[in-house]
Protein backbone atom coordinates (compact mmCIF):
# COMPACT_ATOMS: atom_id res chain seq x y z
CA UNK A 1 0.00 0.00 0.00
CA UNK A 2 1.13 3.41 -1.19
CA UNK A 3 1.01 6.04 1.99
CA UNK A 4 3.09 8.60 0.33
CA UNK A 5 0.56 12.15 -0.02
CA UNK A 6 -0.90 12.85 -3.38
CA UNK A 7 -0.49 16.09 -4.75
CA UNK A 8 -3.21 17.49 -3.93
CA UNK A 9 -2.66 17.09 -0.12
CA UNK A 10 1.00 17.58 -0.25
CA UNK A 11 1.07 21.20 -2.54
CA UNK A 12 -2.44 22.23 -3.62
CA UNK A 13 -4.37 22.74 -0.59
CA UNK A 14 -1.67 24.28 1.38
CA UNK A 15 -0.79 26.71 -1.55
CA UNK A 16 -4.90 27.56 -1.38
CA UNK A 17 -4.97 28.15 1.53
CA UNK A 18 -1.59 30.05 1.99
CA UNK A 19 -2.58 32.20 -0.84
CA UNK A 20 -6.08 32.99 0.60
CA UNK A 21 -5.23 33.15 4.00
CA UNK A 22 -6.13 37.06 5.94
CA UNK A 23 -4.07 36.28 8.77
CA UNK A 24 -1.22 37.63 7.55
CA UNK A 25 -1.91 41.07 6.74
CA UNK A 26 -4.38 41.22 9.90
CA UNK A 27 -3.67 44.41 11.59
CA UNK A 28 -4.44 44.20 15.21
CA UNK A 29 -7.70 43.89 16.24
CA UNK A 30 -7.42 46.81 18.59
CA UNK A 31 -6.06 48.99 16.01
CA UNK A 32 -9.19 47.98 13.65
CA UNK A 33 -12.14 48.49 16.22
CA UNK A 34 -10.12 52.18 16.94
CA UNK A 35 -10.25 52.53 13.50
CA UNK A 36 -13.77 52.25 12.85
CA UNK A 37 -14.38 53.93 16.24
CA UNK A 38 -13.09 57.12 15.38
CA UNK A 39 -15.10 57.66 11.96
CA UNK A 40 -18.78 56.73 13.77
CA UNK A 41 -19.33 59.92 15.80
CA UNK A 42 -21.15 62.63 13.90
CA UNK A 43 -20.67 66.26 15.42
CA UNK A 44 -18.48 69.11 14.37
CA UNK A 45 -16.52 68.54 11.36
CA UNK A 46 -17.65 65.36 10.49
CA UNK A 47 -21.04 66.89 9.98
CA UNK A 48 -20.25 69.68 8.21
CA UNK A 49 -18.17 67.50 5.93
CA UNK A 50 -21.44 65.79 5.44
CA UNK A 51 -23.87 68.77 4.29
CA UNK A 52 -21.38 69.75 2.19
CA UNK A 53 -20.83 66.72 0.41
CA UNK A 54 -25.22 66.48 0.45
CA UNK A 55 -24.97 70.07 -1.37
CA UNK A 56 -22.46 68.56 -3.85
CA UNK A 57 -24.25 65.13 -4.30
CA UNK A 58 -27.41 67.25 -5.08
CA UNK A 59 -25.61 69.47 -7.74
CA UNK A 60 -24.09 66.51 -9.30
CA UNK A 61 -27.92 64.79 -9.60
CA UNK A 62 -28.78 68.55 -10.75
CA UNK A 63 -26.69 69.10 -13.32
CA UNK A 64 -26.67 65.30 -14.17
CA UNK A 65 -23.02 64.82 -13.59
CA UNK A 66 -21.04 61.33 -12.75
CA UNK A 67 -17.95 62.73 -12.28
CA UNK A 68 -19.69 65.21 -9.59
CA UNK A 69 -21.59 62.64 -8.01
CA UNK A 70 -18.44 60.44 -7.61
CA UNK A 71 -16.68 63.12 -6.02
CA UNK A 72 -19.40 63.45 -3.37
CA UNK A 73 -18.93 59.80 -2.58
CA UNK A 74 -15.53 60.66 -1.87
CA UNK A 75 -15.85 63.21 0.50
CA UNK A 76 -18.74 61.67 2.81
CA UNK A 77 -18.25 59.90 5.55
CA UNK A 78 -21.75 57.96 5.53
CA UNK A 79 -20.05 54.58 6.23
CA UNK A 80 -18.27 55.39 9.52
CA UNK A 81 -21.77 54.55 11.42
CA UNK A 82 -22.94 51.71 9.05
CA UNK A 83 -19.50 49.88 9.18
CA UNK A 84 -19.74 50.39 13.36
CA UNK A 85 -23.24 48.93 13.44
CA UNK A 86 -22.24 45.69 11.93
CA UNK A 87 -18.92 45.59 13.97
CA UNK A 88 -20.81 46.55 17.13
CA UNK A 89 -23.16 43.31 16.45
CA UNK A 90 -20.04 41.18 15.27
CA UNK A 91 -18.47 41.59 18.27
CA UNK A 92 -21.35 41.86 20.97
CA UNK A 93 -20.48 45.22 21.96
CA UNK A 94 -23.69 46.76 22.23
CA UNK A 95 -23.00 50.14 23.69
CA UNK A 96 -20.96 50.39 20.14
CA UNK A 97 -24.00 48.95 18.16
CA UNK A 98 -26.47 52.10 19.54
CA UNK A 99 -23.70 54.82 19.44
CA UNK A 100 -23.62 54.25 15.49
CA UNK A 101 -26.93 53.55 14.97
CA UNK A 102 -27.52 57.13 16.89
CA UNK A 103 -24.98 58.54 14.40
CA UNK A 104 -26.56 56.64 11.42
CA UNK A 105 -29.69 58.32 11.90
CA UNK A 106 -28.26 61.49 13.01
CA UNK A 107 -26.81 61.60 9.67
CA UNK A 108 -29.18 60.15 7.68
CA UNK A 109 -31.83 62.91 9.06
CA UNK A 110 -29.08 65.57 8.16
CA UNK A 111 -28.45 64.41 4.79
CA UNK A 112 -32.19 64.21 3.81
CA UNK A 113 -32.98 67.89 5.33
CA UNK A 114 -29.71 69.25 3.04
CA UNK A 115 -31.00 67.76 0.18
CA UNK A 116 -34.79 68.75 0.61
CA UNK A 117 -33.55 72.57 1.27
CA UNK A 118 -31.09 72.41 -1.85
CA UNK A 119 -33.91 70.92 -3.71
CA UNK A 120 -36.86 73.03 -2.49
CA UNK A 121 -34.58 76.99 -2.87
CA UNK A 122 -33.94 75.62 -6.67
CA UNK A 123 -36.99 75.33 -8.13
CA UNK A 124 -36.26 71.91 -9.58
CA UNK A 125 -38.54 69.49 -10.68
CA UNK A 126 -37.32 67.68 -13.85
CA UNK A 127 -35.38 64.14 -12.91
CA UNK A 128 -32.03 63.57 -15.02
CA UNK A 129 -31.05 60.35 -15.55
CA UNK A 130 -28.70 60.08 -12.68
CA UNK A 131 -31.45 60.92 -10.29
CA UNK A 132 -34.00 58.30 -11.95
CA UNK A 133 -31.32 55.49 -11.63
CA UNK A 134 -31.53 56.06 -7.38
CA UNK A 135 -35.62 55.66 -7.22
CA UNK A 136 -35.56 51.63 -7.59
CA UNK A 137 -33.67 48.93 -6.15
CA UNK A 138 -32.41 45.73 -7.78
CA UNK A 139 -30.68 42.69 -7.14
CA UNK A 140 -27.62 44.30 -8.45
CA UNK A 141 -27.42 46.96 -5.55
CA UNK A 142 -28.06 43.97 -3.07
CA UNK A 143 -24.78 42.22 -4.70
CA UNK A 144 -22.67 45.58 -4.92
CA UNK A 145 -23.55 46.45 -1.05
CA UNK A 146 -22.57 42.65 -0.02
CA UNK A 147 -19.69 42.29 -2.11
CA UNK A 148 -18.55 46.04 -1.19
CA UNK A 149 -19.31 45.48 2.31
CA UNK A 150 -17.35 42.67 2.72
CA UNK A 151 -14.03 43.93 0.35
CA UNK A 152 -14.25 47.49 2.60
CA UNK A 153 -13.96 45.65 6.22
CA UNK A 154 -11.19 42.96 5.14
CA UNK A 155 -9.73 46.43 4.00
CA UNK A 156 -9.66 47.59 7.28
CA UNK A 157 -8.73 44.69 8.91
CA UNK A 158 -5.46 44.94 6.84
CA UNK A 159 -2.59 46.43 7.43
CA UNK A 160 -1.43 46.91 3.70
CA UNK A 161 -4.72 48.21 2.73
CA UNK A 162 -6.13 50.20 5.56
CA UNK A 163 -5.07 53.48 4.06
CA UNK A 164 -5.63 52.86 0.42
CA UNK A 165 -8.11 53.37 -1.65
CA UNK A 166 -10.61 50.13 -0.98
CA UNK A 167 -12.74 52.34 1.27
CA UNK A 168 -13.08 55.03 -0.96
CA UNK A 169 -14.13 52.26 -3.72
CA UNK A 170 -16.62 50.60 -1.65
CA UNK A 171 -18.46 54.47 -1.19
CA UNK A 172 -18.55 55.03 -4.83
CA UNK A 173 -19.59 51.07 -6.25
CA UNK A 174 -22.40 51.40 -3.21
CA UNK A 175 -23.41 54.53 -3.67
CA UNK A 176 -25.06 55.62 -0.40
CA UNK A 177 -25.31 58.92 -0.89
CA UNK A 178 -26.85 59.67 -4.29
CA UNK A 179 -30.35 57.72 -2.78
CA UNK A 180 -30.56 60.03 0.04
CA UNK A 181 -30.21 63.49 -1.92
CA UNK A 182 -33.33 61.37 -4.42
CA UNK A 183 -35.06 61.33 -1.58
CA UNK A 184 -34.44 65.38 -0.57
CA UNK A 185 -35.84 65.75 -3.99
CA UNK A 186 -38.99 63.59 -3.92
CA UNK A 187 -39.70 65.53 -1.04
CA UNK A 188 -38.94 68.76 -2.31
CA UNK A 189 -41.09 68.26 -5.21
CA UNK A 190 -43.66 66.19 -4.04
CA UNK A 191 -42.68 63.08 -5.44
CA UNK A 192 -43.18 60.35 -3.06
CA UNK A 193 -42.73 57.19 -4.87
CA UNK A 194 -39.20 59.16 -6.10
CA UNK A 195 -38.92 59.87 -2.24
CA UNK A 196 -39.85 55.92 -0.94
CA UNK A 197 -38.00 54.12 -3.97
CA UNK A 198 -34.76 56.07 -3.07
CA UNK A 199 -35.19 56.19 0.41
CA UNK A 200 -35.86 51.97 0.10
CA UNK A 201 -32.95 51.78 -1.89
CA UNK A 202 -30.57 53.30 1.02
CA UNK A 203 -31.32 51.25 3.57
CA UNK A 204 -30.85 48.14 1.17
CA UNK A 205 -27.02 49.77 0.78
CA UNK A 206 -26.55 50.29 4.48
CA UNK A 207 -28.09 46.67 5.81
CA UNK A 208 -26.29 44.72 3.69
CA UNK A 209 -22.90 46.50 4.20
CA UNK A 210 -23.57 46.16 7.68
CA UNK A 211 -24.19 42.99 7.39
CA UNK A 212 -21.54 42.36 4.93
CA UNK A 213 -19.44 43.54 8.05
CA UNK A 214 -21.23 41.44 10.28
CA UNK A 215 -19.91 38.47 8.58
CA UNK A 216 -16.37 39.67 7.70
CA UNK A 217 -15.99 40.01 11.53
CA UNK A 218 -17.06 36.84 12.04
CA UNK A 219 -14.71 35.39 9.61
CA UNK A 220 -11.62 37.39 10.95
CA UNK A 221 -12.59 35.59 13.85
CA UNK A 222 -12.54 38.50 15.86
CA UNK A 223 -12.64 38.57 19.74
CA UNK A 224 -16.23 38.61 21.35
CA UNK A 225 -16.66 41.57 23.81
CA UNK A 226 -16.46 39.63 27.70
CA UNK A 227 -18.47 40.67 30.35
CA UNK A 228 -17.89 40.66 33.64
CA UNK A 229 -21.88 40.54 34.75
CA UNK A 230 -22.78 36.95 33.22
CA UNK A 231 -26.38 37.91 33.48
CA UNK A 232 -25.89 40.94 31.60
CA UNK A 233 -23.69 39.32 28.67
CA UNK A 234 -26.43 36.72 28.15
CA UNK A 235 -28.70 39.51 28.03
CA UNK A 236 -26.79 41.78 25.80
CA UNK A 237 -26.63 38.84 23.85
CA UNK A 238 -29.58 38.13 23.32
CA UNK A 239 -30.67 41.58 21.88
CA UNK A 240 -27.40 41.13 19.42
CA UNK A 241 -28.83 38.03 17.95
CA UNK A 242 -32.27 39.22 18.17
CA UNK A 243 -31.45 42.84 16.12
CA UNK A 244 -29.11 40.08 13.57
CA UNK A 245 -32.16 37.92 12.76
CA UNK A 246 -34.47 40.83 12.20
CA UNK A 247 -32.22 42.36 10.12
CA UNK A 248 -31.45 39.61 8.14
CA UNK A 249 -34.77 37.74 7.81
CA UNK A 250 -36.02 41.08 5.95
CA UNK A 251 -32.96 41.22 3.79
CA UNK A 252 -33.27 37.48 2.82
CA UNK A 253 -36.83 38.13 1.81
CA UNK A 254 -36.17 40.91 0.24
CA UNK A 255 -33.19 39.59 -1.52
CA UNK A 256 -35.12 36.97 -2.61
CA UNK A 257 -38.11 39.29 -4.07
CA UNK A 258 -35.98 41.11 -6.12
CA UNK A 259 -34.62 38.00 -7.85
CA UNK A 260 -37.96 36.81 -8.43
CA UNK A 261 -38.92 40.24 -9.86
CA UNK A 262 -35.33 40.27 -12.13
CA UNK A 263 -36.21 36.64 -13.55
CA UNK A 264 -39.72 38.15 -14.18
CA UNK A 265 -38.35 41.30 -16.07
CA UNK A 266 -35.93 38.93 -17.58
CA UNK A 267 -38.91 36.51 -19.47
CA UNK A 268 -41.19 39.62 -20.33
CA UNK A 269 -37.26 41.25 -22.27
CA UNK A 270 -37.16 37.96 -23.96
CA UNK A 271 -41.11 37.85 -24.88
CA UNK A 272 -41.05 41.24 -26.09
CA UNK A 273 -37.43 40.69 -28.28
CA UNK A 274 -38.69 37.38 -29.84
CA UNK A 275 -42.36 37.38 -30.44
CA UNK A 276 -43.57 41.25 -30.74
CA UNK A 277 -40.93 42.67 -32.02
CA UNK A 278 -40.03 42.42 -35.79
CA UNK A 279 -38.68 44.32 -38.96
CA UNK A 280 -42.26 45.64 -39.36
CA UNK A 281 -43.52 46.58 -35.53
CA UNK A 282 -40.90 48.22 -33.12
CA UNK A 283 -41.62 47.94 -29.38
CA UNK A 284 -41.22 52.12 -28.44
CA UNK A 285 -42.34 51.73 -24.55
CA UNK A 286 -42.36 48.76 -22.30
CA UNK A 287 -43.80 48.74 -18.14
CA UNK A 288 -43.87 45.33 -16.91
CA UNK A 289 -45.51 44.72 -12.93
CA UNK A 290 -43.91 42.14 -11.45
CA UNK A 291 -46.87 42.51 -8.87
CA UNK A 292 -50.08 42.94 -10.61
CA UNK A 293 -48.77 40.44 -13.57
CA UNK A 294 -49.14 42.86 -16.28
CA UNK A 295 -46.83 43.89 -18.94
CA UNK A 296 -47.98 46.92 -20.90
CA UNK A 297 -46.89 47.91 -24.94
CA UNK A 298 -47.00 50.85 -26.82
CA UNK A 299 -45.74 49.29 -30.64
CA UNK A 300 -45.64 51.82 -33.49
CA UNK A 301 -44.76 50.39 -36.83
CA UNK A 302 -47.09 47.92 -38.93
CA UNK A 303 -50.39 47.24 -36.73
CA UNK A 304 -50.30 44.05 -35.57
CA UNK A 305 -53.61 42.37 -36.24
CA UNK A 306 -55.96 40.60 -33.59
CA UNK A 307 -55.30 37.17 -35.11
CA UNK A 308 -51.54 37.23 -34.31
CA UNK A 309 -52.37 39.07 -30.65
CA UNK A 310 -54.27 36.20 -30.06
CA UNK A 311 -51.09 34.30 -30.99
CA UNK A 312 -48.73 36.09 -28.88
CA UNK A 313 -50.61 35.78 -25.53
CA UNK A 314 -50.73 31.93 -26.21
CA UNK A 315 -46.87 32.28 -26.22
CA UNK A 316 -46.71 33.46 -23.23
CA UNK A 317 -46.84 30.42 -21.05
CA UNK A 318 -43.52 29.26 -23.15
CA UNK A 319 -41.98 31.88 -22.02
CA UNK A 320 -42.44 31.48 -17.99
CA UNK A 321 -45.27 34.07 -18.50
CA UNK A 322 -48.40 32.27 -17.40
CA UNK A 323 -51.42 34.40 -15.93
CA UNK A 324 -49.55 37.91 -16.87
CA UNK A 325 -51.61 39.59 -18.59
CA UNK A 326 -50.22 41.41 -21.72
CA UNK A 327 -51.96 45.06 -22.88
CA UNK A 328 -50.94 46.20 -26.51
CA UNK A 329 -51.74 50.03 -27.01
CA UNK A 330 -50.47 50.32 -31.11
CA UNK A 331 -49.54 53.60 -31.65
CA UNK A 332 -50.44 56.56 -29.16
CA UNK A 333 -53.92 57.37 -30.49
CA UNK A 334 -55.52 56.15 -28.00
CA UNK A 335 -53.54 57.62 -25.14
CA UNK A 336 -53.55 61.23 -24.14
CA UNK A 337 -50.36 62.87 -23.01
CA UNK A 338 -50.05 61.96 -19.06
CA UNK A 339 -50.14 58.31 -19.75
CA UNK A 340 -47.68 58.36 -22.77
CA UNK A 341 -45.21 60.59 -20.06
CA UNK A 342 -46.11 57.95 -17.31
CA UNK A 343 -45.21 54.75 -19.56
CA UNK A 344 -42.66 56.24 -20.84
CA UNK A 345 -40.92 57.42 -17.75
CA UNK A 346 -41.62 54.24 -16.57
CA UNK A 347 -39.32 52.75 -19.74
CA UNK A 348 -35.25 51.80 -19.11
CA UNK A 349 -33.47 54.77 -17.86
CA UNK A 350 -30.45 53.36 -19.67
CA UNK A 351 -32.48 52.99 -23.05
CA UNK A 352 -33.54 56.00 -22.39
CA UNK A 353 -30.33 57.64 -22.75
CA UNK A 354 -29.51 55.12 -24.84
CA UNK A 355 -32.26 56.29 -27.43
CA UNK A 356 -31.19 60.32 -26.68
CA UNK A 357 -27.73 59.80 -27.44
CA UNK A 358 -28.64 57.14 -31.15
CA UNK A 359 -31.25 60.71 -31.41
CA UNK A 360 -28.64 63.60 -30.93
CA UNK A 361 -26.19 60.96 -32.92
CA UNK A 362 -28.51 60.80 -36.24
CA UNK A 363 -29.57 64.72 -35.69
CA UNK A 364 -25.58 65.76 -35.96
CA UNK A 365 -25.46 63.30 -39.31
CA UNK A 366 -28.67 65.22 -40.82
CA UNK A 367 -27.70 68.30 -40.22
CA UNK A 368 -24.18 67.76 -42.08
CA UNK A 369 -26.79 65.77 -45.00
CA UNK A 370 -27.93 68.79 -45.01
CA UNK A 371 -25.20 71.18 -45.85
CA UNK A 372 -23.76 68.59 -48.18
CA UNK A 373 -26.97 68.69 -49.73
CA UNK A 374 -27.26 72.53 -49.82
CA UNK A 375 -23.47 72.95 -50.82
CA UNK A 376 -24.19 70.74 -53.94
CA UNK A 377 -27.67 72.36 -54.51
CA UNK A 378 -26.11 76.22 -54.45
CA UNK A 379 -24.63 75.81 -58.23
CA UNK A 380 -28.43 75.28 -59.65
CA UNK A 381 -30.27 78.08 -58.07
CA UNK A 382 -26.53 80.58 -58.69
CA UNK A 383 -26.97 78.94 -62.64
CA UNK A 384 -30.45 80.10 -62.80
CA UNK A 385 -30.09 83.77 -61.59
CA UNK A 386 -26.73 84.01 -63.94
CA UNK A 387 -28.68 82.48 -67.44
CA UNK A 388 -31.31 85.62 -66.69
CA UNK A 389 -28.63 88.21 -66.05
CA UNK A 390 -25.70 86.96 -68.58
CA UNK A 391 -28.51 87.08 -71.23
CA UNK A 392 -28.70 90.73 -70.93
CA UNK A 393 -24.74 91.48 -70.41
CA UNK A 394 -23.70 88.90 -72.96
CA UNK A 395 -26.00 88.19 -75.85
CA UNK A 396 -23.55 85.64 -77.08
CA UNK A 397 -24.00 82.92 -74.41
CA UNK A 398 -26.41 80.20 -75.69
CA UNK A 399 -26.73 78.38 -72.41
CA UNK A 400 -24.59 78.40 -69.15
CA UNK A 401 -23.95 75.23 -66.64
CA UNK A 402 -22.66 75.79 -62.80
CA UNK A 403 -21.03 72.79 -60.73
CA UNK A 404 -18.60 72.67 -57.55
CA UNK A 405 -15.85 69.87 -57.52
CA UNK A 406 -13.13 69.45 -55.48
CA UNK A 407 -9.53 69.38 -57.16
CA UNK A 408 -5.85 67.58 -55.32
CA UNK A 409 -2.39 68.81 -56.25
CA UNK A 410 -0.96 65.91 -58.17
CA UNK A 411 2.48 65.87 -55.85
CA UNK A 412 0.66 65.98 -52.62
CA UNK A 413 -2.78 64.10 -52.79
CA UNK A 414 -3.65 65.36 -48.93
CA UNK A 415 -3.76 68.94 -50.44
CA UNK A 416 -6.76 70.14 -52.02
CA UNK A 417 -9.34 73.08 -52.89
CA UNK A 418 -12.81 73.60 -53.86
CA UNK A 419 -13.35 74.70 -57.56
CA UNK A 420 -16.38 76.47 -59.02
CA UNK A 421 -16.61 74.84 -62.90
CA UNK A 422 -18.55 77.25 -65.34
CA UNK A 423 -19.24 75.51 -68.75
CA UNK A 424 -20.43 78.24 -71.60
CA UNK A 425 -22.06 77.41 -74.73
CA UNK A 426 -22.18 80.36 -77.30
CA UNK A 427 -24.51 81.24 -79.57
CA UNK A 428 -21.89 82.64 -81.69
CA UNK A 429 -17.92 83.13 -81.21
CA UNK A 430 -16.88 86.32 -78.59
CA UNK A 431 -14.37 88.41 -78.89
CA UNK A 432 -11.14 88.23 -76.27
CA UNK A 433 -12.30 91.09 -74.65
CA UNK A 434 -15.94 90.39 -73.78
CA UNK A 435 -14.59 86.72 -72.75
CA UNK A 436 -12.42 88.77 -70.44
CA UNK A 437 -14.90 90.51 -69.10
CA UNK A 438 -17.66 87.71 -68.65
CA UNK A 439 -14.58 85.77 -66.54
CA UNK A 440 -14.46 88.73 -64.56
CA UNK A 441 -17.88 89.15 -64.16
CA UNK A 442 -18.66 85.07 -63.40
CA UNK A 443 -15.94 85.56 -60.47
CA UNK A 444 -17.60 88.53 -58.98
CA UNK A 445 -21.46 87.22 -59.35
CA UNK A 446 -20.05 83.60 -58.11
CA UNK A 447 -18.38 85.37 -55.03
CA UNK A 448 -15.23 83.07 -55.94
CA UNK A 449 -11.41 83.44 -57.64
CA UNK A 450 -10.34 79.92 -57.60
CA UNK A 451 -13.27 79.36 -61.13
CA UNK A 452 -12.66 77.41 -64.04
CA UNK A 453 -14.56 79.29 -67.49
CA UNK A 454 -14.70 76.23 -69.85
CA UNK A 455 -16.07 78.09 -73.52
CA UNK A 456 -17.71 76.29 -76.68
CA UNK A 457 -19.64 77.03 -79.46
CA UNK A 458 -21.49 75.16 -82.17
CA UNK A 459 -18.48 75.05 -84.22
CA UNK A 460 -15.60 74.57 -81.44
CA UNK A 461 -14.65 73.84 -78.11
CA UNK A 462 -12.24 75.78 -76.51
CA UNK A 463 -11.50 75.99 -72.67
CA UNK A 464 -9.72 78.41 -70.37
Amino acid sequence: MDNKPNFQQSYLKPLVRRLLSLKADKAPEEETIASIKAGIDFRGANLWILIFAVFVASLGLNTNSAAVIIGAMLISPLMGPIVGMGLGVGIYDFELLKRAFRSFVTATIFSVLTATFYFAITHINEAQSELLARTSPTIYDVLIAIFGGMAGIVALCSTGQRGGNVIPGVAIATAIMPPLCTTGFGLATGNWSYAAGAFYLYLINSIFIALATFIGVNIMDFKKKVFMDKQREKRVKHIIITIAVLTMLPSTLLTYSLIREDLFMNKVNNFVAQVVTSDQTQVIAKDADYHTKEIRLITIGKEIPEKELTHMKSQMEHYGLKDVRLSVVQGTKNLNTNEIKSILNDHSVKQADKNTQLLAGEQERNKQLQKELDFYRAPEMQAHSVSTEMAALFPEAASVSISRTVSYTVDDNMKKDSLTLVCLTLKRKMSAQNREKLEEWLKARLKTDNMKLIVGTNTENTGK
